[in-house]
């Protein structure tokens, strides 16, 4: 059973415009839907159209209008009777194809509750995945808390946020051994604010990857390696991404494909990496599964995540850049 938790979901309204985005205009749209949203749900939502065991777990009530579009879903999921609404999100994707996402910050909440639904439900758990970003009144160490009570019980941990939840997860890490994830999926520029970097640092980073120059990344995810980290998956954007652990390193790039909307990519990414790894596959296997999850979810509209038949018939090819010393 795989659990993944989304402190912060929410309705994702994608709305496509007639024509460029135009600031301080009347934007006229063509289509739209609504999606139940958030990382860890579309995590959820991926991973249950690949045919594995696995429980939503979201801090909303089981009516409203969150609620129903997870029914439509079908992906197992988990509310609280005393939860809060889901806030909406929106994205505009307009004629050329640009995407601008509008996120609330979600309702104000203290992460308790939430916390202890989901220690009752890690027992015969093999991952927890716990991904997005925290809403008001969540301490931003309350990932570590959590990941550091499912250890407790011997469920692996990946987690995908961003800001000071991650920064909080990496200091903790250095004085609490269990609070450290088994996984983490930063992108070159989380990575560089994880390690002190510029932002232009970052877009260095990823220029380099796109030309085939990876020890900047490398060493760089190298560095949460030796702070404790078992496994670091970096995104790359259209480079494809890198994988970092103990054993070394590895470096899957994207097929080359026409992106059409990146909203969920990175999610798409994740669970293709936690979905090879419960399926026994290696290190470098995972990520090339990963990526090819990240690659097929660019090619689909607005929020629309992959299934398997939207996988490369062949799945990329990833070298190891490097072997542990």
């Amino acid at each position: 059973m795989i659990i993944t938790v989304t402190p912060n979901p929410s309705i994702d309204r994608t709305q496509v415009l007639a024509d460029p985005l135009g600031v301080g205009a009347v934007n006229r749209v063509i289509s739209g839907t609504d999606q139940a949203g958030g990382k860890g749900v579309n995590v959820a939502t991926v991973l249950h159209a690949a045919g594995e065991e696995v429980t939503s777990v979201v801090p909303t009530p089981d009516v409203g209008p969150f609620a129903e579009l997870v029914g439509e879903s079908q992906v197992p999921t988990k509310f609280m009777e005393y939860g809060v609404p889901a806030r909406t999100n929106l994205t505009l994707v307009d004629a050329d194809g640009v995407t601008t996402k509008i996120n609330e910050p979600g309702p104000y909440s203290n992460g308790n509750a939430l916390a202890t639904r989901v220690s009752h439900l890690l027992d015969g758990a093999t991952w927890l995945v716990l991904a997005g970003s925290l809403p008001p009144g969540y301490p931003d160490n309350w990932y570590a808390t959590v990941t550091a009570e499912a250890h407790r019980h011997g469920v692996r941990v990946a987690v995908d946020t961003s800001g000071a939840p991650l920064t909080e997860l990496v200091l903790a890490g250095a004085s609490v051994a269990d609070s450290t994830p088994d996984l983490i999926k930063p992108n070159t520029f989380e990575l560089a604010e994880i390690l002190g970097l510029t932002p232009a640092e970052a877009g260095s980073m990823e220029d380099a990857a796109g030309r085939g120059e990876l020890d900047e990344v490398a060493d760089a995810a190298s560095q949460l390696v030796d702070r404790g980290f078992p496994a670091v998956v970096v995104s790359l954007g259209a480079a494809g991404a890198l994988l970092a652990t103990a054993e070394g390193s590895w470096f899957c790039p994207s097929p080359k494909v026409e992106a059409v909307s990146t909203v969920g990519a990175g999610d798409s990414t994740l669970a293709g990496y936690v979905l090879g790894d419960v399926r026994g596959l290696a290190p470098a296997d995972r990520l090339a599964l990963a990526v090819a999850h990240g690659s097929a979810a660019v090619t689909l509209p607005g929020t629309t995540l992959p299934i398997p038949e939207d996988l490369p018939h062949d799945l990329p090819t990833p070298r190891q850049t490097r072997r542990a010393s």
